[in-house]
Formats: structure tokens, C-alpha cells, sequence
């Protein structure tokens, strides 16, 4: 028996967008989502109660990144992630694949694990399918993730080829290695840029069976079209009973395709990451606060937003902190962002529910059409 409970509670009916929800043993999640990422048991600059003013209903923590520290052992004695971080809603888990991926020459992969350089401080660790899952149990998450391989983007046929073989061995060692039937287990679907792969990968993670499927191995380095165009060839393969989830996108743009295409759950660091660097989304397109521009200007970065900082903050004094590097600068910026971002979704909810996701698809892009590339 699974440990969530999903229901689709609309479709739109002029695209594959549709709407539902994910019961978890922390809380219902309405669908489609947006996860703010939370690394290290913190999404940056916020508090857990922000989160809930900006509207998250769930949020990622990072396998890799709290196994090297505190480590999962001591999140465990503290009660677990939601006890340990004092967010008390769902939280997902991703496998640390990833963050493997990304460490290059510092990993060496093998059909037991990967052996990998801690990027702090250069220490040698070895994480397997079912460490992977001795973590995940561990950190205490709603949802984890199946420990996969990610092969670079677009990457060569038979490598991809080879590399969802061993990430289907993988998966099927991860759910032996599962014992909570409090967590929900999800399974990535590899295979790059290659129908016929990605098609592969499902069917051999349905024949094992699971919670979820998430689509893994986009924006990994390949084209904006070609990622685009895995997700769309990618939907229709996904069981239409189990939640959907693509892993790691990215911009407005990017959720407001993957809702139409038929996906239920993103994440990615885009909104946090950019907010601390001056970026800022909004309704109009994307706002650097940067610019000289914004030296005297009395409006609020988004004047369609609602958020406590459009409605109390000026761009000119979002401009001054951020140019003092005052740390205000990235809380105020983040929290605007992820308002942004979740708000996005709730709309999107909305659309569909009424039956008018296209039309709603239509008016996000006339509006960044008009008035795109604030600066």
C-alpha cells in the first residue's frame, strides 16, 4: 500500500494540463507544485514560517548534501528533517544522484555505487542505491527518491543506453532496500534525448513498480528546444494514476510548459539562487534590481503581485540593499520570488479547474511579449 494518495481533480480541455492532489502523512499538496529547495535543511533566507506565508506547500532537502553534514545519523536523533528544520508540512528527498553527477572527476561510478571526493573537504564517501535509501529513511522525508545515474545531456546513444540499464538494477535495489511504509518511493525515468529510451526506462520502472516517476535528465546541458521537447514526447508515457514529477526545471516558462504538457511537481534553485544574485521575477518578465534605472524608482517590483514585499518595498530601496550587500537584500528578494513562483501555480490550479489553462497560457506569455526583459 502506498504511503500517498493521489487524485486527479481536473483536466483541462484544451491541453494535457490537469490538476489534483498528493495526501501525504504531512499534509495534503494540491498539484500542480512548485518545491523551493531546501539543501541543507533550509530554504536560504527563509524561515519556515515565511514559507508558509509565501504559499509552499512542500519543499526538497538534499540527500547528498545532508549525509556530509550534519549527517543523517544525527538528523535521525533530532527527530527527524521536519522536527530538525521546524517545517512541519511534506518534504521531499531527492537521491543525491545529481549532486553525483555534478562533482566530474571527483566521482567514480561503478554497478555497486559511486565513490565520490567530498566537495568541503576532500574525504572519500561511497553511496549505493541502498545507502541512498538508509538516508532518505533516516531524514524522515513524505517522498524519496530512487538513487539513479544522470548521463550528461545530450550525451552518446549507448552510454544513455547502458546508463538507464544500471539506474532501472539501481531502482529495483532501492525498493528491496526500503522498509518505511510511511515514505512514498518515486522512480526516475533516464534515456537523454532519445524517445525510444525514455520509453525503455518507463517501462521497465512500472514493471517494478512505484509511488511516483519523476522525468530526470533535463537541463543538464542540453538545448532549451531539446529539453522542451523530451518533456512533451516524455508526459504521455508517464501512468496517468501516479504523480509526475520532472526534476530540476527551472524557469516561469518552464513550469508553465510542463503544466501543459501534463506534469504535476517541479523544483528547482532558480528563485532562491537568482534572488541573492538581484533577479527578480515577475508577471512582466524577469527584473535585475541592479540597474542604475531603479535608482529613484517609487514602484514596487511587480505592481500584480500581492506580496508583503511589492506591497510595502520600493525597487529603489530593493536596489540600495542589494548594491550594500545587506543581507535583507536576499530575504526580501527570495521571499518576492517564491511568492512569485507558488503563486504561479495556484493560478495555474485555478485555470485548469475552470477549464481555461490554455487561455490562462496564452495571457503569461502576451504580458512578458509587451513588457519582457525589464533589465
Amino acid at each position: 500500500m502506498s504511503a500517498i494518495e493521489f487524485t486527479v481533480t481536473a483536466n483541462d480541455r484544451s491541453s494535457n494540463a490537469r490538476a489534483g492532489s498528493i495526501t501525504t502523512p504531512h499534509g495534503v499538496i494540491p498539484t500542480p507544485i512548485f518545491m523551493p529547495v531546501g539543501t541543507q535543511a533550509t530554504v536560504k533566507a527563509m524561515t519556515p514560517g515565511e514559507l508558509v506565508e509565501v504559499g509552499a506547500r512542500i519543499i526538497l532537502g538534499n540527500t547528498y548534501h545532508l549525509y556530509l553534514r550534519p549527517g543523517h545519523e544525527l538528523v535521525k536523533r533530532m527527530g527527524g528533517l521536519h522536527k530538525f528544520m521546524q517545517w512541519h508540512g511534506p518534504i521531499l528527498t531527492d537521491s543525491g544522484g545529481f549532486q553525483v553527477f555534478s562533482l566530474g572527476e571527483l566521482r567514480k561510478i561503478t554497478e555497486d555505487g559511486v565513490k565520490f571526493q567530498s566537495h568541503i573537504d576532500g574525504s572519500y564517501h561511497f553511496i549505493s542505491p541502498e545507502t541512498s535509501i538508509a538516508v532518505q529513511e533516516a531524514l524522515g522525508a513524505d517522498i524519496i527518491m530512487c538513487f539513479d545515474e544522470c548521463p550528461p545531456s545530450p550525451g552518446d546513444f549507448e552510454y544513455v543506453n547502458r546508463s538507464l540499464e544500471m539506474t532501472t538494477r539501481w531502482a529495483r535495489r532501492c525498493k528491496e532496500a526500503k522498509s518505511r511504509p510511511d515514505q512514498a518511493l518515486f522512480g526516475i525515468i533516464q534515456g537523454g534525448i532519445f524517445p525510444e529510451l525514455r520509453r525503455k526506462s518507463m517501462d521497465q520502472l512500472q514493471e517494478i513498480g512505484f509511488d511516483g516517476y519523476a522525468l530526470g535528465g533535463v537541463s543538464v546541458g542540453e538545448e532549451k528546444s531539446r529539453m522542451l521537447e523530451v518533456m512533451s514526447f516524455s508526459a504521455p508515457l508517464f501512468p496517468a494514476d501516479k504523480p509526475r514529477y520532472v526534476m530540476g526545471i527551472g524557469t516561469p516558462e518552464d513550469l508553465i510548459e510542463g503544466i501543459n504538457a501534463g506534469y504535476d511537481m517541479f523544483d528547482c534553485v532558480m528563485p532562491t539562487r537568482n534572488a541573492r544574485n538581484g533577479m527578480l521575477f515577475t508577471s512582466r518578465g524577469r527584473l535585475n534590481i541592479k540597474r542604475g534605472e531603479y535608482l529613484d524608482d517609487e514602484s514596487p517590483v511587480d505592481p500584480e503581485c500581492s506580496c508583503h514585499v511589492c506591497r510595502t518595498y520600493s525597487r529603489s530601496y530593493l536596489r540600495h540593499l542589494f548594491r550594500c550587500g545587506e543581507i535583507l537584500s536576499a530575504r526580501l528578494n527570495t521571499y518576492h520570488n517564491l511568492y512569485y513562483y507558488l503563486n504561479l501555480m495556484d493560478c495555474a490550479r485555478a485555470a485548469i479547474s475552470a477549464g481555461r489553462f490554455t487561455e490562462f497560457r496564452k495571457e503569461f506569455y502576451s504580458k512578458r511579449e509587451r513588457e519582457s526583459d525589464l533589465g
